[in-house]
């Protein structure tokens, strides 16, 4: 991640120290960005003149100290906050007055990264998305003591990096993610009840996403949504449903494309998923041990689930101000999470669908599985007895509701 994020600012012309804590990761980090400029080049995109010059802009360091003039500095080390602590009381030492200080944490607050310093009104949020010099999301994250000028900077930042840049509130998990863990919890579910990573996949293909979660996960690596999902260990409530299955694939040594296996197995030097009998034994294993009867499930019950649980937090997100408008959340889930452009994003296309179809699948879903998950945004009840949509003036339009 601090690799592409260098890429970023280096193929707008911007310098970079790109500081790592050991010689080793360094020069690992350095040929992965050597390696993807390359490719660039074989492929027709740059001139190797080009590339040379792109690459002179990134220059690696092993001392904090050498940042010391640099106007803007981006952390990007993985989601434990006692390492996050770490990093900014060492930048907040070493940064000039006046350097904006930025997290590219995916879920953890901002505002509590911020406190590590003397200067909490110059530390904001610049989220990127994997892998950080292709993907075009940038979800820039304020914090309670964030100013202005610096939001304004790291919003006028994103255009020049060609990025496409949503200001978002610092809740956990912001925007996409929040909304993110709403579907992976579904889609676990799903295979606890009777399901299969294929099923899941292809019903989410069929709706639009050029791949499925599962396929997902396998070619980011299911180690890095495990490392996550410890590190979020202590928010789980006791008593509340919660399926293990991601960590004994992980514990299985099956961490994805990179390790020949996961959710799927893998031909050598394909990324072709290739459903495994050995996966499946594992979930039906996993079924009859929480006493749970599989049953056949319809792909529609799978979109809905994993579609509308999101369009509920969506919901909250805008009710707590977390995004400004509906058009925020479908730009976030447009161009970071693979939406399916001509469904126009998740508030859009829950609009064309139709609230009142959402709320009543919703309240059927509650009645069925209980209130933990299922509950009705209050403003998307709000919004069904008003007989308005999320966005102002959205009708539902019969031939392309579904």
């Amino acid at each position: 991640m601090g690799g592409g994020i260098a890429m970023c600012f280096a193929n707008a012309g911007i310098p970079v120290r790109l500081l790592e804590a050991q010689a080793g990761n360094l020069e690992r980090g350095l040929e992965a960005i050597r390696r993807n400029y390359a490719a660039t080049v074989a492929r027709g995109g740059l001139t190797q003149a080009q590339a040379d010059e792109r690459l002179a802009l990134i220059r690696p360091t092993l001392a904090y100290q050498d940042l010391a003039h640099a106007d803007l500095i981006v952390e990007a080390v993985f989601e434990d906050i006692a390492v996050k602590e770490q990093v900014f009381r060492q930048l907040d030492q070493v940064a000039k007055a006046g350097a904006i200080l930025a997290t590219n944490t995916s879920y953890l607050h901002v505002g509590t990264i911020a406190e590590f310093t003397r200067r909490p009104q110059d530390v904001v949020g610049m989220h990127f998305f994997s892998p950080a010099h292709v993907m075009k999301l940038l979800e820039n994250v304020r914090a309670p003591k964030t100013q202005p000028d610096v939001l304004a900077t790291v919003m006028k930042l994103g255009k020049r990096l060609g990025k496409v840049a949503v200001l978002v509130g610092g809740a956990d998990g912001f925007v996409g993610n929040r909304m993110l863990a709403q579907r992976s919890r579904e889609a676990l579910f799903l295979l606890e009840e009777g399901a299969l990573p294929q099923q899941v996949d292809r019903a989410l293909t069929d709706f639009g996403f050029a791949m499925g979660p599962f396929a997902v996960g396998d070619m980011s690596g299911l180690d890095i949504f495990w490392r996550v999902r410890q590190a979020r260990a202590y928010l789980r409530k006791p008593g509340l449903r919660d399926c293990n299955l991601l960590d004994q694939v992980c514990e299985a040594g099956r961490l994805g494309q990179k390790t020949g296996a996961g959710w799927y197995r893998y031909e050598p030097g394909s990324r072709t998923p290739i459903p495994d009998p050995a996966i499946e034994t594992l979930i039906v294993e996993h079924s009859r041990r929480q006493g749970i009867v599989r049953r056949t499930i319809a792909d529609e019950e799978i979109v809905e689930r994993c579609l509308y649980s999101m369009i509920n937090e969506g919901a909250r997100i805008l009710a707590e101000g977390v995004a400004a408008r509906p058009v925020d959340i479908d730009m976030v889930w447009l161009h970071g999470y693979g939406f399916p452009r001509w469904r126009g994003g998740p508030m859009f296309w829950a609009d064309q669908v139709g609230l009142p179809k959402v709320l009543r699948a919703i309240l059927g879903y509650q009645e069925r599985f209980g209130p933990d998950f299922w509950t009705p945004a209050p403003l998307l009840d709000q919004r069904v007895r008003s007989g308005s949509g999320f966005n102002p003036g959205a009708t539902v339009h019969p031939s392309i509701a579904c």
